[in-house]
């Protein structure tokens, strides 16, 4: 694992399997004859008291780590990773699809805690000439390819949000998108609304029991989809009916992410506030005091297989 982090080698996936039921195959030794020395610690492993205290000193370790950059971390107060990735489950043993990483805020977070026991995925869209999707997938290539330390095991999968596949089905234990939603929506230029067909295909990726974890900008109760989807601020309730018309739970919501002092009527929508801040100087001391924006932070449930019952002849 990675500079600060205890658990290292064997005795990372020993402690793995403790906490979180990992199989393991350890090669069948000889005992060693009896010695009259004193023992001697092995390791610096000290086992947390259970698997979410385990994730918890990985995520400190990785939230810590110097690979992230300053403006990426200044952005932790409004983002609040910790609290967000432990309450959409999140272990360093899984298998982990981050949909349209941009560049690669979270990747800075998800590629590192996954990087020894589980498998980081960026999805990222099929880039079209030199847009935004070109210049964000490049930039991550980039970061990846210059930390193979962080990074080195980190993989790509590129997808087209008319006919979206993200990997084999059932193969991913959470999808996670950040900020995504309203660009599905609202940023079509042939007017297609491509949000519908992304959450079909995280539903076909996870596996049964797999967890979706959404955070966006959230518009006011009771507001209607056209009076603000132009604005980057969606309905809760809208991101909800989308899930489950996929076939997703709403396993909770959380207020993780809020921000009461978002008014949510701003001249350039959402972008008017930071980190965008679309006006540049103009009242700028204003946004940057009301901060970024109120989120909705959403945990989502892949229902399992009914079971199957046994026949009898």
């Amino acid at each position: 694992m990675k500079r600060g982090m205890k658990a290292t080698g064997l005795g990372a996936a020993l402690l793995l399997a403790m906490l979180f039921g990992m199989p393991v195959m350890v090669n069948a030794q000889v005992a060693p004859t009896a010695s009259t020395e004193p023992d001697q610690p092995t390791d610096e492993l000290v086992p947390p008291t259970s698997a979410s205290d385990f994730t918890s000193s990985q995520l400190d370790s990785v939230l810590a780590g110097s690979w992230r950059s300053p403006a990426n971390r200044a952005r932790d107060v409004y983002r609040h990773p910790k609290a967000t990735l432990q309450f959409f489950g999140i272990r360093p043993d899984q298998t982990v699809v981050e949909i349209t990483p941009g560049g690669g805020w979270y990747s800075e977070i998800l590629a590192p805690l996954l990087h020894d026991n589980g498998h980081y995925i960026a999805a990222v869209q099929v880039p079209a000439g030199g847009g935004e999707a070109r210049r964000d997938g490049d930039a991550l290539h980039q970061k990846f390819s210059a930390d193979a330390a962080h990074y080195g095991k980190a993989k790509f999968v590129e997808f087209d949000p008319k006919a979206p596949v993200f990997g084999a089905p059932g193969s991913v234990d959470l999808v996670l998108t950040f900020r995504n939603v309203h660009n599905w929506i609202a940023s079509n230029k042939d007017g297609a609304d491509t949000a519908p067909a992304m959450f079909k295909a995280f539903f076909a990726v996870l596996r049964p029991g797999g967890v979706l974890g959404v955070v966006d900008h959230r518009a006011n109760d009771g507001t209607s989809l056209d009076a603000v989807k132009q604005s980057g601020y969606l309905p809760t309730r809208y991101v909800v009916q989308l899930a489950t018309a996929a076939g997703f739970t709403l396993d909770e919501s959380s207020e993780i992410n809020a921000n009461p002092k978002d008014t949510k009527d701003y001249p350039k929508g959402v972008w008017t506030l930071p980190p965008t801040l679309t006006l540049g100087e103009q009242d700028k001391a204003k946004y940057l005091a009301i901060g970024e924006s109120d989120r909705m932070t959403l945990r989502f449930i892949k229902p399992a297989a009914p079971a199957v019952s046994a026949s009898i002849h």
